[in-house]
């Protein structure tokens, strides 16, 4: 192979922009990863995290805690056949994707929950009592 193709990476670019990016804009061609976007939420009780992900299933996440970070990930593949007379058309994609969220040393990590619905996974982190806010008292001087 030429070295000005192997070390620039001709082919790839070529490829891209012969076919286009933009046939499936929330996806990167190169890696297949998309990321989904995320709300973080803080009431006086909990944490929550809504990760927006439609298409995918409960099943097809992975949740984690290790060392205070709470780690969200997702693989998926999906193939698609096409066949006529003369010819078949396969289609193959490989969606990704990983999130990392450094929790604070407030929280019950042992009672972390996720709830799948919509296309909406819903991770509740309670806060520990101590962590959280207590309302406001009169001192009375004695």
């Amino acid at each position: 192979m030429l070295p000005m193709l192997r070390n620039k990476g001709f082919f790839p670019g070529f490829v891209d922009e012969f076919f286009g990016r933009d046939l499936m804009p929330d996806r990167d061609f190169q890696t297949g990863i998309s990321i989904p976007s995320v709300n973080i939420i803080e009431s006086k009780d909990d944490f929550r995290i809504e990760v927006a992900a439609p298409g995918l299933n409960k099943d097809d996440f992975k949740i984690h805690i290790e060392n205070n970070v709470l780690n969200i990930s997702s693989e998926k593949e999906e193939s698609n056949e096409d066949t006529n007379e003369r010819y078949m058309r396969r289609e193959f994609c490989y969606t990704s994707f990983n999130r990392s969220f450094s929790l604070p040393q407030t929280v019950e990590t042992d009672k972390v929950s996720a709830k799948h619905e919509n296309g909406v996974l819903n991770i509740t982190i309670p806060k520990k009592e101590e962590a959280k806010v207590k309302p406001a008292r009169q001192i009375e001087i004695g």
